[in-house]
């Protein structure tokens, strides 16, 4: 018991801290450029740029992963990468500058994610799974809940380039935090979801993986159109309120985010006790059907304290997916060795939705008016439910226990 506490207590110290380090400035973004005299279809299209670079790095960065057996410094490496490339958010905002910010952040989190996911299965194995995501999860989101916090209060003290040092204090813990967690606690071929019996296709594409799970290919395409509306509601919600109802917007845009991470720690731990007892497949539908009700609100509700329903709707949404889709594709893939890799190509999918929205939304948004916009980002969960509920005699029996 001591020696497997010394091991999962830097994993998850890890997830408390890596979500500021991977994002830095991030959620402040949009209006650290607003205040600079940006506009919201040309902030929504560097945040796509950003979107599509991680996306395109996912896949290939699980395939590295599931092959390696120096999967702590796929997390530290590009976990100060991360932090460095918020510095160029503060020293220029040249639209070529941030473009090349939001890239580098990106293609950083394309390779922490799965990083972070494998170490975690080959600490606790398949058996475990469930459970530790789960908890990673909860810390992840309480991480965020501080980080979110101390950056708003920062902010608003000593301004934005106060945030960017705190996400370099959060990244040093981070890295400490990884490398104490021992190399051989992590058993490369269970991180990967190998059989012990099997010692073939040490790589694949994953595309590949794709396209030969069905299961996946479902859960992927109503995970790209939920990820279409859902990627740009927030800072567009953020845009609208503070271009509104002038006030402190870094306090604002931190209340966004620790609303929505406190629901997310409860979401996440609803969302393990419910796999365990139930299986994934009504866990996805409640996120699906969260978005188009999130959308509606955060038209009518274009006010401050209207952060809170908009915010605890994108909790239940986010918070119960963080636990569900990994520990499902865990499930899909178990036995295969392409577990990481497959993390990667359905999280590459997702990106495409997620990368796509902030300039649709901010585009929208320029022509239509934010309330307009809010609705039609809802209503991208619409094709998700369809696939989920059309799908249901296949997806059912794979995600139940």
């Amino acid at each position: 018991m001591a020696v497997k506490k010394r091991i999962i207590v830097p994993l998850e110290a890890l997830n408390f801290f890596m979500a500021d380090m991977q994002s830095g400035i991030g959620p402040f973004l949009g209006i650290f450029l607003l205040a600079h005299h940006w506009h919201s279809g040309a902030i929504g299209t560097v945040m796509t740029l950003g979107g599509i670079s991680g996306m395109l790095m996912t896949a290939p960065f699980g395939a590295l992963i599931d092959a390696t057996k120096r999967k702590r410094a796929y997390v530290a490496i590009p976990g100060a990468c991360a932090v460095l490339a918020s510095l160029l958010v503060l020293l220029s905002q040249n639209f070529w500058v941030i473009a090349l910010s939001q890239v580098a952040t990106a293609i950083a989190g394309a390779a922490i994610g799965p990083a972070v996911s494998g170490m975690s299965l080959g600490i606790v194995r398949q058996a475990g799974f469930p459970r530790q995501n789960g908890r990673n999860q909860v810390f992840n989101h309480a991480g965020n809940l501080v980080g979110a916090s101390l950056s708003g209060y920062l902010g608003w003290r000593y301004g934005y380039t106060a945030v960017f040092w705190l996400a370099v204090v959060f990244g040093g813990l981070s890295i400490i935090s990884v490398f104490l967690i021992p190399r051989d606690a992590i058993d490369d071929d269970a991180a990967r979801g190998m059989k012990e019996d099997r010692q073939d296709e040490k790589t694949t594409s994953g595309f590949k993986v794709l396209v030969q799970s069905r299961p996946l290919l479902i859960l992927a395409g109503a995970l790209a159109c939920f990820h279409l509306g859902n990627g740009a509601l927030l800072p567009l919600y953020g845009l609208a309120v503070v271009s509104a109802h002038p006030g402190n917007p870094t306090i604002f845009v931190a209340e966004t985010i620790a609303v929505a991470q406190a629901v997310m720690i409860l979401a996440s731990i609803i969302a393990t006790r419910m796999a365990q007892q139930q299986g994934y497949w009504w866990i996805l539908l409640v996120t699906f059907l969260a978005l188009p009700i999130r959308g509606v609100v955060a038209s009518i509700l274009v006010v401050h304290w209207g952060v809170f329903p908009v915010q605890a709707l994108d909790g239940i949404g986010a918070g119960l997916q963080s636990v569900a889709v990994p520990g499902l594709v865990a499930r899909v893939l178990n036995g295969t060795g392409r577990v990481n890799v497959g993390q990667g190509a359905v999280m590459t999918i997702q990106g495409l939705g997620a990368s796509i929205s902030p300039m649709l939304g901010g585009w929208i948004a320029e022509g239509l008016g934010y309330r307009v916009t809010f609705v039609t980002l809802g209503s991208f969960a619409l094709a998700s439910i369809a696939i989920w509920l059309s799908t249901a005699k296949w997806m059912k029996p794979v995600c139940e226990r």
